[in-house]
């Protein structure tokens, strides 16, 4: 059982949001409501050429905002595309940035906006203690951000997660005014997303929920919004894996999401240290290597987190306390196609020191339950193989 937590911490919730099917026609209303004039579209290539995307442009140009886009993003952007973003903003420029797509987009579009006017190297602004206060906050741009999967919740959040392209270390990089000035969250963006990235993001959104709701740290109103989202995965993500054109079970799922984000300002833990360094060096989808290590992880965490799990278990109607959650992990996994080892991910035996070295300076380390070193997760990653 967990020691009780320090009944001190400093909580913020998100922006303004318009939820809705539909609500992608505001997104001029929003962008001038953030006052600007010339916004960069920032999205991944995939997504620029499709209907979505022009959809989003339309409104902009019938507005009298004629945007620019900007598609040279990785599925986990690096320092480099961060540099050709903030040449394309500036060069065009551009006074905002609308943040289209999954967590790649939108953290990129965030970190362009956020770096486009700063004389220091984003590295200078890491997530640790209070290196946000380095940063010239008065050349930060406005953001608007449009997410078009359900999964990383980036939308809702202050930080971008950003690779070094040298030493293929995934850092976080914290600002306050990070944190977009209006979300469109519009289920009708998407329908149709494939069924493996459903899955993925779906389970992305779920291992915030479940690391925030673990963590040691005091946060009451995380704890519960936590609880609902998952309560919202377990019903919703099965129906919109099977049927990508369910509107409601797509809703339901962008709402699971933003919460999840919300969620985990009170902390993450072992399964986001180990998938980090994964993602970093193999380039593996981010959510689908949450899943992956998630049962290592429930396991490794068993000591501390059982009686929580056990009234987790208890308000989404699972049997069994711990056993029967656990049981239910591995079977929504195998139900969604979530491959059931790193191994069948393309992960090699031969950098896993390495690796168990990035997840122990990883920041969503120091919010596991149970404390973990080096040697432990290196032990973690051999569960996982």
């Amino acid at each position: 059982m967990s020691a009780t937590p320090t009944l001190t911490g400093t909580w913020s919730y998100p922006t303004a949001i318009r939820f809705g099917a539909g609500r992608i026609a505001e997104l001029a209303t929003a962008c001038k409501s953030a006052g600007m004039t010339r916004p960069l579209l920032v999205t991944d290539a995939g997504l620029a050429a499709l209907p979505i995307t022009q959809t989003a442009l339309a409104v902009l140009e019938a507005a009298g905002l004629p945007a620019a886009v900007f598609s040279d993003v990785q599925p986990n952007p690096t320092d480099a595309d961060l540099a050709k973003g903030i040449a394309a903003f500036r060069s065009g420029g551009h006074d905002g940035v609308v943040a289209f797509g999954g967590g790649s987009g939108l953290d990129l579009g965030k970190l362009i906006a956020f770096m486009h006017g700063q004389s220091r190297p984003v590295w200078d602004f890491e997530d640790i203690g209070d290196w946000w206060t380095r940063a010239d906050a008065s050349v930060i741009a406005p953001i608007v951000a449009v997410p078009t999967t359900a999964g990383t919740g980036s939308e809702f959040g202050r930080a971008g997660v950003v690779t070094n392209s040298e030493t293929h270390v995934k850092k976080i990089i914290f600002h306050p005014k990070m944190l977009p000035e209006v979300v469109i969250c519009d289920p009708e963006l998407t329908i149709g997303l494939p069924p493996a990235i459903t899955a993925g993001t779906g389970m992305d959104a779920f291992a915030h929920s479940l690391e925030a709701y673990c963590s040691p740290f005091y946060h009451p109103m995380s704890q519960g919004i936590a609880l609902e989202a998952m309560r919202l995965v377990r019903d919703y993500l099965p129906r919109a894996h099977s049927d990508g054109s369910d509107i409601e079970a797509r809703a339901h799922m962008m709402a699971a999401s933003g919460m999840g984000a919300v969620a985990f300002q009170k902390g993450l833990g072992a399964i986001h240290a180990l998938s980090h360094p994964v993602g970093a060096i193999y380039n593996t989808h981010h959510g689908t290597t949450n899943a992956c290590v998630m049962p290592a992880v429930l396991r490794f965490n068993r000591p501390a987190i059982e009686e929580k799990i056990e009234r987790l278990a208890a308000y989404l109607g699972l049997a069994g306390g711990f056993d029967g959650f656990l049981a239910y992990v591995i079977g929504l996994r195998a139900a969604l196609g979530i491959p059931d080892t790193l191994t069948h991910m393309g992960v090699g035996t031969d950098r896993l020191d390495e690796m168990a070295a990035m997840a122990a300076e990883d920041p969503s380390a120091g919010g596991n339950p149970v404390p973990l070193t080096v040697d432990t997760l290196r032990r973690l990653y051999d569960d996982c193989l």
